[in-house]
Parts: C-alpha cells; structure tokens; sequence
C-alpha cells in the first residue's frame, strides 16, 4: 500500500475509505513530554458502519431530485448519495451537493469528489499485506484504513462497551442478552444517533466507554500514509467493532507537530494541520466528508497552558504535584483537520481594568439544552447548533481570551486585547450569529508560518500582526475571525476547493474592518 509522492507536485493522499464507514467520535487521552519532543497515550474512535447513512440518502436523495436533479448528479455518470453525517453547517439555501459523495459500494472507481479509498487512490494503488477486499463484496476481512503519518502504533484492541454500567439502555434487541459483537456494535450505534438535547449525556458515555476495558487486540499494519486495521472473520463494515482504541505515540519529526521555543525562550508544540493535516498527531479519516466530534484530555507539566478547539474554556485540574490536566470538547461535527492544540507556557491578558462596558466579553454564555429550538433552519446533522438557538442569535461578542509569550503581553494590551470586542461585533452585525461559542487568540512563537490561521473555538496569529499597527492586527484578525463561518462553520468538499474559504475571508476582511472602525 505505501506509495511515494513528490511533495512538490503530488496531492496529499487522502488514504481513508470514508465510503464505508465513518469515525462519529474521537476521544483522545494525551500525555506531552517536552524531553523527548512526543506525544503519547490513546485514542478512542467510535464508528459508524456505511448501511446506516446509505438508507439516509435515499431520502435525501428523493428531496434532492424532487428539487434539482442538478443538485444531486453533479454530472457524475453514477447515482451520488449525500450522506446527512457529512454535511456541515449551512444554509436552507445551500444546495446538498456541495457535500456529495459517491458509495464505492456501488462501483464508483473514479472518486471524483477527492475522497480517495485506500483501494482506488489515484495512484493506482491496491490492498494491504493482507490482502482485504474493501468493496464488501469478496470474502477476505473487512479493513479499517486510516489516514496516518509520522505516528508509531503500538497496538489496537477492540473496546467493551457493553461492560460499561448503564449501557443496557441501548441495547434495543431483547434477544441480544449474550455479549457479543453484534450486541457491542448496536450499542455503539444508539450512542452515536442521541438526539442534539442529550449532548451532555452522550459525551459522559463516550468518556465512560473510552475508559472501559479491551475485549481483543486486533491485527494491524502501518505504511507512510496509512494506518491499516482489520479482525479476523468480520467480512464488512457492519460486523467490523465499532469502538476500538488505538494507542500510539507521536515523532519528533512528525509534520503535523511544531516542537519549538516562544519568543521568551520557553519550550513550546504547537499544531497547524500542514502540509499533512494531523494525521501526524493521530490516526484519523482526514477527507473534510468525514465529519466527526472530539474530546481530549491532555497531560503535560503543571508550568504549561494547554490550548484547544473545544467549546469549553478549559481550565487546570493538577494530578498530582508538577502535572496537570485539561480536557475540551466539541459538540460540532468537524473534519479532523480542524482539530487544534497548543501547549507553552503562555499567560492569558487581561484588560487592566473592566469597565462595566466591557462586561458583556467576560461573561460565559453557557446555555441550557432547552435553550435550543428551531429559530431557523439547518440542512445539516442533528447537533446543538447555534444557529438554532435563540439566545445565541443576539450574542454579539463570544467570550473570548488572549494569551501569549509573557514578552508579549504588553503589546497584546496596547493592541490586541482592544480590538477583539468591536471586530467581533461587527463580524455580527453583518453575518449574524457566531458558529461558535467562545474564542481563545494564542500569539504563536516566531516560527509560525503565516499571519494566522482559524480553528474552532481557537485562532493563531503572527507577532507581526502586532508590530504593523492597529490596521494590519485588525484586518487580520477580522480574516480569521470570518474563518468561523467560510472554511469552518461552512466547508470545501475537497482540498481543492479551498481557495473558495480564503477568497471569502479575504473579501470580508476589509468589510468587517471597515464595521469595526464604526463600533470602536
């Protein structure tokens, strides 16, 4: 399976048979050691088996068609199917095939829409040493393709669910009473398919399965681009585990990791998803179809800040004396390309002083699953979206917080701290509610290798971005700031298609600068 590709004039390899099944979960359990510059512990991945979303898109499809028969053929010689799990945030207007993706079930070969399967990848290449037939249609075991780089596996095992207290609630079949596979996997199904009002409850049994003992190990292979896994005698997705643990570390060298020192001389890693995503951080489906949630426990020495995309502004819990621990989540189906950490020893800026105005930014917006209803409509998944809620339409600032190098904090106060608030208000006013409900800006160490870059929940910007004046920081801030709708909350089907989110942030750059000129 291992292919070479030149850097310089190869697409990335998007290696994931995303067709067959999808990663709905990630629950991550990390441990950073500055010593030797790597990341270790576990991941926790909770699937869903292809059968499910192909009955969703036979009603989807019927929408499509019955609306434009455009909208769902794309021009594609075979039938396309939409999946509602690969669908982001957006619009009624939108039409789904934006989103398409064809079933390879169905003998699509040409995977036009980028989403290679590690079968048909452009390049030509074919099955791994064991030799698994991915179409579901041979008899040969059904294999789990990841996309994965610079990572050393040390094992996967299959996790018992049904061992977990509680859990008996979803078990819907009253003659499956014997553990077992069958049994391991339909509770894995009801707990991915929880309604968005029980979100609460579902990341709880997502962190209490992901702690839950191993009930096999399951076979293995790694390459340059792939993380490969299959059990014996399970012959397709459907009868694959659907909760399995991967426990893995992460190199040095790996390309989705920055190892490096702040601008005050302190150790630091930071993430920045290039040049090949962060499947160098851990095993993941990265084509932006796979749409998936997350959360993450991260360790590291109780001197440093850890810094996420989760929704939750997290704070230190120490372990025990010199360690501490941070945990994030996100309840917003996201590629995993999205997925951001950073961890130094940061200090958060504060306003010196907060004048009764200036209230509304340090207040937690914390809303209540009953504050969800339908003020809109989304043609997305179920989860809890903030478009749908009522109190979040008139949140005009998100909380939000600074940190940076303590070099840095002054000139963070003097520029930085002041802009936030009336650019995010003007980001309001033009395109309405926030897609997310909190903001951390981090000023990353001088090695960074652009302005800035948007993440869920979180937003890296360049030193520079402070030396160039109030209009270069705010121009900038303003790009990113409109990431969280165009690139973000709304997405390219492809890699190549990513010009349409910069072209957007670009043009609205200057506009929510302009407003926030007005505000300030």
């Amino acid at each position: 399976m291992d292919i070479q590709l030149d850097p310089a004039g190869d697409d990335l390899p998007l290696m994931a048979n995303t067709s067959h099944i999808l990663v709905k979960h990630y629950v991550l359990d990390l441990d950073v050691d500055f010593e030797s510059q790597v990341i270790e512990g576990t991941i926790v991945l909770f699937l869903e088996d292809g059968n499910r979303f192909k009955k969703q898109n036979r009603s989807i499809e019927e929408v499509c068609q019955s609306e434009s028969n455009k909208a769902c053929k794309l021009g594609m010689p075979e039938p396309c199917h939409v999946p509602v799990t690969n669908a982001r945030t957006f619009s009624s207007e939108t039409e789904y095939n934006d989103f398409a993706i064809c079933s390879k079930g169905e003998k699509d070969t040409s995977n036009k829409d980028g989403n290679h399967d590690n079968q048909e990848h452009a390049s030509g290449i074919s099955s791994s040493k064991y030799c698994c037939d991915t179409g579901n249609h041979g008899s040969e075991d059904f294999l789990l393709v990841l996309d994965c780089c610079d990572l050393s596996v040390l094992k996967v095992e299959e996790v018992d669910v049904a061992a977990v207290p509680g859990m008996e609630k979803f078990t819907r079949s009253p003659e499956l009473t014997v553990v077992s596979e069958e049994l391991r996997n339909q509770i894995v199904r009801e707990l991915v398919t929880l309604p968005a009002n029980r979100w609460r409850e579902q990341l709880d049994y997502y962190a209490r399965c992901s702690q839950a003992a191993g009930c096999g190990e399951l076979l293995f292979d790694t390459d340059t681009w792939s993380l490969q896994i299959r059990k014996t005698g399970a012959q397709t997705a459907t009868d694959f585990p659907h909760a399995i643990r991967i426990w893995y570390k992460t190199k040095p060298e790996g390309r989705s990791v920055t190892w490096t020192s702040d601008q005050s001389g302190r150790p630091c890693v930071y993430t920045v998803g290039s040049p090949v995503n962060n499947r160098a951080l851990f095993p993941c489906q990265e084509p932006p179809v796979a749409m998936s949630t997350w959360q993450a426990t991260v360790r590291a020495a109780a001197s440093f800040v850890v810094l996420m995309s989760g929704e939750n502004s997290a704070k230190p819990t120490q372990l025990w004396e010199g360690c501490s621990s941070w945990y994030y989540y996100v309840t917003m189906p996201m590629p995993a390309s999205t997925f951001t950490i950073a961890v130094g020893c940061w200090t958060e800026v504060k306003m010196e002083t907060c004048s009764s105005g200036d209230l509304a930014t340090e207040t937690p917006f914390s809303p209540s699953e009953a504050d969800f209803r339908h003020v809109g409509v989304c043609s997305h998944m179920e989860y809890p979206c903030r478009f749908q809620n009522a109190s979040a339409t008139t949140q005009q600032i998100i909380p939000h917080r600074v940190f940076a190098p303590v070099c840095l904090a002054g000139a963070c106060q003097e520029t930085l701290l002041q802009l936030i608030p009336p650019c995010l208000s003007a980001a309001h006013s033009i395109l309405g509610t926030h897609p997310f409900s909190r903001l951390d800006v981090l000023i990353v160490p001088a090695n960074f290798p652009s302005l800035g870059m948007a993440s869920p929940h979180i937003m890296f910007l360049s030193q520079s971005t402070l030396t160039g004046g109030s209009h270069l920081c705010g121009t900038r801030l303003c790009h990113e700031i409109a990431h969280a709708w165009f690139g973000l909350a709304l997405g390219a089907r492809d890699w190549t298609e990513e010009w349409l989110s910069e072209g957007f942030a670009s043009h609205l750059e200057d506009v929510f600068w302009a407003a926030a000129q007005q505000v300030g």
